[in-house]
C-alpha cells in the first residue's frame, strides 16, 4: 500500500485494488497475505503513523472479513501493530525485530504471531556500507537475542519466526552467505522466513532489471526451500508455487 516500494509501488494504493489484487494471490496459491504501509526499500523515507494507518487498516479490516487465509502486518511502528491486531491481524512482521519501545508488549498482549527480522542500520541508511566480521555469526546472534528478548516479554516461542533479512543493510556476498547459511539458521529451533523476491542482489547476480527477475527469484526461493527455509515471501505467487511443489516433493521422496 505504499507509492515507493522498490517492486511494485503504486500499483495497489487504493484499498479496492489491494484487496482484488490480493484474492488474485490467494488463488495463485498464497497461503499469507503480508499488508504494508511504509516502503523499506533502501532509501526510503519514512511515513508518518496518520498515513500509515490509512494506508493499511481499510485492507486488513477487508481482508480478515474476505481472504479465509492469516494476514500479517508490515510495521515497525507499535500503534500500526495494535490497530491491525484490533481489526484482526494474525502475524506481525517487524523489519526492526520488536525494537521499537512498546513492541514488545504490543504482540505479548496479543495471540499475534510475530516475525523478527535481522537489519543492519535502517532503510534510509542501511545500503551506505554494510559491514560485518562474519555475517551469519553476527545475524545468527541478533536472531537469537531478539528471540530471547521476546520469550522474556511473555510472547510463546512458538509464534515466533525468524527473518535473516536478505538485501537489509547487507552486499551480494552478504546475502549469497546467509544463503547459504540457512540450514544453521534454522538450528535456533524456530522456521525462517526468506524475503529474496525479485532483491538487488538477483540484479547483480544476473544482470536483470527488478521488472525482469521471475526466474532467478524462483531459483532463490527453490535453494531457500531445499536448505530449509519454511516461509518464502514472493511477488510472483503462481510460478513459484508451482516451483515449490516440484521441490516439496523431491524433499519428501513423494512422485
Amino acid at each position: 500500500m505504499t507509492p515507493d516500494s522498490f517492486s511494485d509501488g503504486g500499483k495497489h494504493r487504493s484499498s479496492g485494488q489491494a484487496v482484488a489484487h490480493a484474492m488474485r494471490l490467494i488463488e495463485e496459491g498464497a497461503d499469507i497475505l503480508d499488508v504494508g504501509g511504509e516502503s523499506t526499500r533502501p532509501g526510503a523515507t519514512p511515513v508518518s503513523l496518520e498515513d500509515e494507518l490509512a494506508r493499511v487498516l481499510p485492507v486488513v479490516r477487508q481482508l480478515v472479513l474476505q481472504a479465509g487465509v492469516p494476514i500479517s502486518i508490515d510495521t515497525y511502528k507499535p500503534e500500526v501493530m495494535r490497530a491491525a491486531i484490533d481489526v484482526g491481524a494474525d502475524i506481525v512482521n517487524d523489519v526492526r525485530a520488536l525494537q521499537e519501545q512498546g513492541a514488545l508488549e504490543v504482540v505479548a498482549a496479543s495471540r499475534a504471531g510475530v516475525c523478527l527480522m535481522h537489519m543492519q542500520g535502517t532503510p534510509q541508511t542501511m545500503q551506505l556500507d554494510p559491514q560485518y566480521a562474519d555475517v551469519v555469526d553476527e545475524v545468527k546472534a541478533f536472531l537469537q537475542a531478539r528471540m530471547e528478548a521476546a520469550v522474556n516479554a511473555g510472547i510463546p516461542e512458538e509464534r515466533i519466526v525468524l527473518d535473516p533479512g536478505f538485501g537489509f543493510g547487507k552486499r551480494t556476498q552478504h546475502n549469497v552467505a546467509l544463503l547459504q547459511a540457512l540450514p544453521g539458521l534454522s538450528e535456533l529451533g524456530r522456521p525462517v522466513l526468506v524475503g529474496l523476491s525479485r532483491k538487488s542482489v538477483l540484479g547483480y547476480l544476473t544482470g536483470s532489471d527488478v521488472d525482469a527477475r521471475l526466474h532467478a527469484s524462483i531459483a532463490a526461493s527453490v535453494i531457500s526451500a531445499m536448505k530449509g527455509a519454511k516461509i518464502i515471501r514472493v511477488h510472483d505467487v503462481k510460478a513459484t508455487a508451482d516451483a515449490l511443489k516440484i521441490a516439496a516433493a523431491v524433499l519428501s521422496g513423494n512422485e
